[in-house]
């Protein structure tokens, strides 16, 4: 009876556990001041926390072209040029409602703005503000995140 509660455990019930990460894909945008560069955050929808613009893969965009689809839906970046490799990944736990969540592993693109608009997609419904990167690692809850924001 054990090794078969053992088994079932490790047949059917981890495995439910384990779920693979999603992908997601996000834009670390930044300008260059006479201060130093400053990195574009902005708030969350649900919790109101400071996070870079990143969303689902975009069927017919590759990683980078829709992280810039992702840059100018939530942050109003009209220009901008973006490399075409990440510059790092981090984990974070995605909330889909109703207390669950899903894991998730986002892919970073470095992102020169060039442009911002006032009038975006979804101008009302988030801040957002530059920041230097050191104080933009403080604001970020993802320890990978902060980790990429202090390497800038």
């Amino acid at each position: 009876m054990m090794h078969s509660l053992r088994l079932a455990w490790a047949e059917m019930v981890l495995p439910i556990l384990k779920r693979p990460k999603r992908l997601q894909v996000a834009a670390l945008c930044f300008r260059d001041t006479p201060e130093g560069k400053r990195v574009l955050l902005i708030t969350s929808r649900d919790t109101g926390r400071w996070i870079v613009p990143k969303g689902w893969p975009i069927d017919g965009l590759d990683g980078p072209g829709a992280a810039l689809q992702e840059a100018w839906e939530e942050a109003g970046v009209s220009e901008a040029d973006i490399e075409s490799e990440p510059m790092g990944f981090y984990d974070y736990a995605k909330g889909l409602g109703e207390g669950l969540t899903v894991p998730v592993e986002a892919q970073v693109y470095l992102t020169r703005v060039r442009d911002l608009s006032e009038d975006y997609p979804e101008a009302g419904e988030r801040k957002r503000a530059w920041f230097a990167p050191e104080d933009a690692a403080n604001l970020v809850d993802e320890p990978d995140l902060q980790a990429i924001l202090r390497a800038l």
